[in-house]
């Protein structure tokens, strides 16, 4: 069976909804990082953004990245959980409220991400970091 080709307008569309989406998630989890939003946006709060459907949303990114939407909403949200957490002056229990999450439900959805705890990978950095000065002075 032949399959039609799909226009290159209805392809351009797709890439423009994937390429506003991704900004959106970007700026939002910008805004939470930075205390400026308290409440943690869902994706179809994104496709009422973008003037969609959530499903359609979904359909599309999934089409053009071959990813969830969520694949790429809790990845941006690790990378904000892991940098703060380099920051020894904060808990992680400030670190989960900041990222709207209680922090015991912060501390299942780390670990489903990053294979430890935040406490874990904390230390982790630390040891990494306090190997690298000794051996900047060992040197």
């Amino acid at each position: 069976m032949a399959s039609t080709p799909i226009p290159r307008k209805i392809l351009a569309r797709q890439h423009e909804i994937t390429a506003d989406f991704l900004r959106l998630i970007d700026v939002h989890i910008a805004d939470v990082a930075a205390g400026r939003v308290t409440e943690m946006l869902e994706i179809r709060d994104f496709a009422d953004q973008l003037h969609i459907h959530p499903t359609h949303l979904s359909n599309t990114i999934k089409l053009t990245t071959g990813h969830s939407p969520c694949y790429y909403f809790e990845a941006r949200i690790m990378d904000i959980a892991r940098q703060q957490l380099t920051d020894s002056n904060r808990s992680v229990a400030d670190i989960a409220t900041g990222l709207t999450f209680d922090p015991s439900n912060f501390t299942k959805f780390f670990k489903r991400f990053a294979g430890c705890t935040p406490k874990q990978y904390r230390e982790q950095v630390w040891a990494q970091q306090r190997a690298a000065k000794t051996e900047t002075v060992t040197i």
